[in-house]
């Protein structure tokens, strides 16, 4: 089977997400690298492409441009200006909503039939607008929304309990940002309710750190890549491998006209449906806060 990836923007979070999907078993056999800086494009797939001697999956990974995209299965959309220290990921929403008008429709023109999957931020207001500059129906533009934040949680959740994080199932829903939360009466380890292992202070600070994650990173090491590489490549399997996983992507609410990360079952048509959550009025009121937050922000682009 032909499948086809394209990665719009091969900074950190485009080349991360790459070398995540060369050290892994992948359905992805070609990739093909676009952006503005063509030398080091060229310098990115050399590099690339000494590893596949020892790679798991066999990929075809070359330089290429919007053409490329006729044919794609996906377009990974991870160009713009990054979070700097000292901005919120809304901060970025003027400078990125420009670069995203001329990518979306030049993906467009080169007849692309594929899924949209957006990685760049502030990534719920961005999924929103490559939908509606793309025009495609909505379940195929998808964005990464919290399912990095869902990764870290139940990294931090494992460490506190000494449990392997796959065992730990909890989500953080809403908002890729500040407004994002933790329906933690959903959340277990294993069958057992999270309430068993956690007191309301321990998972009000798991929820901060959480939360405060990016900003840490940035602080110390000037941008975050690693972790929403990989998912990016798990997101980019379950939809080759039409595998109905929930995850945390940021998908279309009809009733409120947004995109917001909430669990979602993702195969090869994209965004196969949402899950739905049984909150708590509390939990009600934060999600409205998320939608809110969203909603705001693009109004500013619009």
């Amino acid at each position: 089977m032909h499948n086809k990836v394209v990665i719009i923007g091969c900074g950190n979070v485009g080349m991360s997400y790459a070398y995540a999907l060369l050290n892994q078993r992948t359905n992805v056999n070609e990739l093909i690298l676009v952006d503005v800086n063509h030398e080091r494009v060229e310098g990115e797939v050399m590099d690339l492409n000494h590893c596949l001697a020892f790679a798991p999956s066999k990929i075809d990974i070359r330089c290429g441009g919007y053409d490329d995209c006729c044919d794609a299965k996906i377009v990974v959309i991870a160009a713009g200006a990054s979070q700097v220290h000292g901005e919120t990921r809304m901060d970025l929403i003027s400078k990125n909503s420009k670069i995203f008008k001329s990518i979306v429709k030049e993906v467009v023109k080169s007849g692309f039939k594929g899924i949209f999957l957006v990685a760049t931020n502030p990534v719920d207001v961005m999924t929103y607008l490559t939908w509606k500059y793309s025009e495609f129906d909505y379940h195929r533009v998808l964005g990464s929304g919290t399912s990095l934040d869902t990764s870290r949680l139940r990294y931090l959740i494992g460490e506190k309990l000494g449990i392997g994080p796959k065992n730990i199932h909890a989500y953080v829903i809403g908002e890729h940002g500040d407004s994002e939360f933790v329906p933690w009466n959903h959340a277990t380890v294993g069958l057992q309710n999270i309430d068993k292992f956690l007191s309301d202070a321990e998972k009000d600070a798991i929820s901060e750190e959480v939360k405060n994650a990016a900003y840490k990173i940035i602080d110390r090491k000037g941008a975050t890549y690693y972790g929403i590489g990989m998912c990016l490549a798990y997101i980019t399997n379950a939809i080759l491998g039409d595998e109905n996983t929930i995850i945390t992507v940021s998908t279309y609410d009809k009733e409120n006209n947004v995109f917001i990360g909430v669990p979602t079952i993702v195969n090869k048509r994209g965004a196969k449906g949402r899950v739905f959550v049984d909150l708590t009025e509390e939990e009600s009121l934060k999600l409205n806060r998320s939608i809110r937050v969203i909603k705001e922000a693009i109004q500013k682009v619009d």
